[in-house]
């Protein structure tokens, strides 16, 4: 049985300049166009630890989009429910600095229509099989309505990540039905209204243990870059994840990574910490490289027991 991922296909067009990036000057370096999106980079990092997700989205009527799809079904992620339509897929423009971190960045959003007839025509297919589901939670709100709707139905139990956390703030309402949320410290902070720049693993924790709790979020992990993740519930369980210490080349792709990470961990029997070790794992291992997901990991080298087709 999969995991179920609900999300939407980019085009990302990386710059990465050959010295120091002076944002008024004209910088010398590379462009290089690579397959993105949240949902998307979710779904290839399931397939990349050898398991099978089933994919729910949208790609372009045009060669491009076909490029997509046959890339996901060489990871042999289930691409059945990816509708192909005009305009399935946004694009994200972004410019690195030498240090791999995101100096400026403009995106378009796709229309996501398609997606929500998917739903409505197979959503009993879709879902009642699942072992789980992972959903960006920024999508079309109709979208979000009935994947909570068929989560419900069928008793599954549901992980999200983000791309646009100004969006997802006015889904508030869904937070008591995410199982797990995973978000980065200044994603939290918007979620929060709070300032996390500068905090510390063991104080960030703390507060997040009493905000989950106040605002009924069942559970909620942050990631904090290279000081690692902290983690809590609303039992007032909490704790920490350090990082894994690696050369970074580009951080895109990380959280994408450390969401399909935790969400398998969590699915197939894993404690929170050891989910979080295993979202740690993949996310250090993307941004070594420029791709968008992790590298391939058999499930035993990240301590699961599951059995692979």
């Amino acid at each position: 049985m999969p995991i179920v991922v609900v999300g939407n296909v980019f085009v990302d067009i990386k710059g990465f300049p050959d010295n120091k990036y002076i944002p008024a000057g004209r910088n010398a370096g590379s462009v290089e166009f690579v397959h993105g999106g949240v949902g998307r980079n979710v779904a290839e990092d399931i397939a990349n630890v050898e398991l099978r997700p089933r994919f729910v989205s949208m790609v372009d009527d045009t060669a491009q989009g076909t490029e997509v799809l046959d890339k996901l079904n060489r990871h042999k992620v289930d691409t059945r429910f990816v509708a192909q339509v005009p305009d399935g897929m946004g694009i994200w423009l972004a410019v690195f600095d030498s240090g791999g971190d995101i100096v400026s960045s403009l995106s378009k959003r796709p229309d996501m229509e398609a997606m929500v007839r998917m739903l409505d025509e197979h959503g009993d297919e879709i879902f009642a099989d699942a072992d789980s589901v992972v959903i960006e939670i920024d999508v079309d709100q109709e979208v979000v309505k009935r994947v909570f709707q068929y989560a419900a139905k069928y008793r599954k139990r549901v992980y999200a990540v983000v791309a646009n956390m100004s969006i997802a703030t006015q889904r508030r309402d869904f937070f008591q039905s995410i199982d797990c949320f995973v978000c980065n410290a200044q994603e939290a902070g918007i979620l929060f209204a709070a300032d996390y720049e500068g905090w510390e693993p063991e104080a960030l924790s703390a507060d997040l243990a009493e905000r989950v709790a106040n605002a009924r979020i069942p559970s909620m992990i942050v990631t904090m870059g290279s000081k690692g993740a902290v983690y809590a519930d609303m039992q007032g369980n909490r704790g920490f994840c350090p990082a894994k210490p690696v050369r970074v080349r580009d951080t895109t792709g990380a959280g994408d990574a450390f969401c399909a990470g935790v969400a398998i961990g969590l699915t197939y029997g894993k404690s929170m910490p050891e989910a979080v070790d295993i979202g740690s794992r993949l996310a250090s291992s993307v941004i070594t490289l420029t791709e968008n997901t992790c590298p391939r990991f058999l499930p035993q080298e990240l301590g699961l027991d599951v059995t692979v087709e």
